[in-house]
């Protein structure tokens, strides 16, 4: 009869038995008391649309990361010198989303990210996607949704909201990234209904918070009512666009006072404010941006749940229709970028 042959395994722990049996009857070469073992103690993790953890004795160091196949690499690497702890996380991929990455360390902590068409930052929290990035702010254990979808989204601005230009705006990408993700949302919002009545085969919610011409102000009136009559879970925030193109003197203090009314309104939302696009021909546009992440850190930074979402950096002119409002391949990446920012919330 033919036997199959021994697989390597095997027979290496056959030879391993029988050393040892001879190690017994001191056939062995001396053992010292201070052998040592060699354990896997840098597994690499990897995370595919959801976030990682890593804790480590003298540091916790939390990252989410979010994005079309993101992934962390190099591992968690911590030393301790002179009684110091340092911990350092790296990741890469389409897009991590800040707000939903936290550093905490004894000493020394430093978390950096990186995506397509982003920056490379450090601090507490750091974001980069394609097209745009998240800022400061958040915290990857707050959970705005409830564990029983939908997550109630609503986006809260001007046209650029309502989706001038092309029928449903970003919304339309938006809810499409969430389904592919396997995450369940809904827009809330009072104002007339635009959009598909379907995407990828599900009923699209059409409902927003979007009115053509409104200035900063206006929409703030809108606060709470009509338009969180139904609180929402998550709010999507892109407004400033009229002041900007009429007048900007005095619109970086409205859009404080949104903000704020918005976090007194809905203290339990996670409010994602973004910066605006670009305004052809506006250079205005950029003094009014540059606002925004300082006033959005402070908030986040007193215990708010704001986090901030880069919706110009990397924006083309070839993605404004008609130099206001985007195409339909500029709303597809605003909604990567509210994606990236949020997804890491989602259940």
């Amino acid at each position: 009869m033919t036997y199959p042959a021994r697989p390597v395994s095997q027979s290496f722990r056959s030879a391993r038995w029988l050393a040892l049996g001879l190690f017994s009857l001191g056939f062995g070469p001396a053992c010292s008391d201070d052998a040592s073992t060699n354990e896997d103690i840098d597994a690499p993790t990897t995370s595919t649309m959801g976030p990682t953890t890593a804790s480590i004795t003298t540091a916790s160091v939390t990252a989410a990361t979010s994005g079309s196949a993101a992934s962390t690499t190099g591992g968690v690497a911590a030393s301790t010198t002179g009684g110091m702890s340092s911990a350092s996380v790296s990741t890469t991929g389409r897009g991590s989303t800040t707000g939903a990455a936290a550093t905490t360390a004894t000493s020394g902590g430093t978390t950096s990210s990186t995506g397509d068409g982003g920056s490379t930052s450090t601090g507490t929290d750091t974001s980069t996607g394609s097209g745009g990035s998240g800022g400061t702010g958040g915290n990857a254990t707050f959970q705005p949704c409830p564990e029983t979808p939908p997550c109630k989204v609503l986006p809260l601005g001007d046209s650029i909201t309502f989706g001038l230009g092309f029928d449903g705006g970003y919304r339309v990408e938006l809810f499409h990234l969430a389904l592919e993700g396997d995450h369940e949302i809904t827009f809330t919002g009072t104002q007339q209904p635009n959009g598909p009545s379907m995407v990828d085969g599900v009923t699209f919610p059409r409902n927003h918070a979007g009115i053509s011409g409104q200035l900063i102000a206006e929409i703030g009136n809108r606060i709470p009512n009509p338009d969180m009559m139904d609180m929402p879970h998550i709010v999507l925030v892109h407004a400033g666009t009229n002041d900007i193109a009429r007048s900007r003197q005095g619109a970086e203090g409205r859009e404080e006072a949104l903000i704020d009314k918005l976090i007194a309104t809905a203290p339990d939302a996670l409010i994602v404010v973004s910066n605006l696009i670009p305004l052809r021909g506006n250079s205005e546009v950029e003094v009014y941006n540059a606002a925004i992440p300082p006033m959005v850190e402070e908030r986040a930074n007193a215990g708010a749940h704001i986090i901030f979402a880069d919706q110009f950096t990397n924006f083309p002119d070839s993605e404004l229709g008609d130099g206001v409002h985007p195409n339909q391949a500029g709303y597809a990446r605003m909604a990567g970028v509210w994606y990236e920012a949020i997804e890491p919330y989602l259940p």
